[in-house]
């Protein structure tokens, strides 16, 4: 599940994807159907670990969503029909730490209920930016915190964080599509693809 820093992608052609991103996009890194069935390994994995246990699932605004919703869906799937069951709870925080390609320093946690009813309760976190969101948790004592990202980035940085589940490590690449987004364009693409030079222009703020 680790893409090589040399991986040339798959060539647009070979896909169908929105008209109006034609010209913003270089290639498609992880197609739409190898992202849902990495998802449901993952599932798998999750299901293995922490079944018969209730919990709370703390997707994470907006570039989790889809993860979140295709991780959740096959995780009661595999609930219903296994005699190891889990009792899922959905809840949903923002993380803004973009601005245009370029990631910030500043980490504004936006929305989710009360954090408090997390005490005590098992957790699993979808999303990409996690460091922050974690040192707000845990203040909160949950029994367990378990973090599950669709993608990682390889990094320079060997203090990085490492999820306890992923789909895929990728290079350090600036990626959209799959509800991950350059300045609220590219959620509607279904694929995880590079975005070119072209697309940076056009949609800059």
């Amino acid at each position: 599940n680790a893409l090589r820093n040399d991986w040339p992608g798959y060539s647009l052609d070979l896909f169908t994807y929105p008209q109006h991103y034609y010209g913003d996009l270089e290639y498609v890194l992880i197609p739409h159907g190898v992202i849902v069935d990495r998802t449901e390994c993952l599932a798998k994995d999750i299901m293995q670990d922490i079944g018969d246990n209730n919990i709370v699932v703390l997707c994470v605004l907006k570039g989790g969503y889809k993860f979140c919703a295709d991780l959740v869906e096959y995780i009661e799937t595999l609930s219903r029909n296994s005699e190891r069951s889990i009792s899922m709870k959905v809840d949903f925080v923002r993380l803004k730490s973009y601005h245009n390609d370029q990631s910030t320093q500043d980490m504004q946690i936006i929305g989710g209920e009360d954090l408090s009813k997390l005490t005590g309760k098992d957790i699993i976190g979808t999303g990409r930016t996690m460091k922050a969101l974690l040192n707000n948790i845990e203040k909160y004592k949950p029994k367990m915190i378990k973090v599950a990202s669709l993608l990682v980035k390889r990094t320079s940085q060997p203090d990085g964080y490492r999820p306890d589940y992923y789909g895929f490590e990728i290079p350090n690449v600036f990626v959209v599509g799959y509800a991950l987004e350059y300045n609220e364009h590219f959620r509607d693409l279904n694929h995880i693809c590079v975005i070119n030079d072209n697309g940076k222009g056009k949609y800059k703020v």
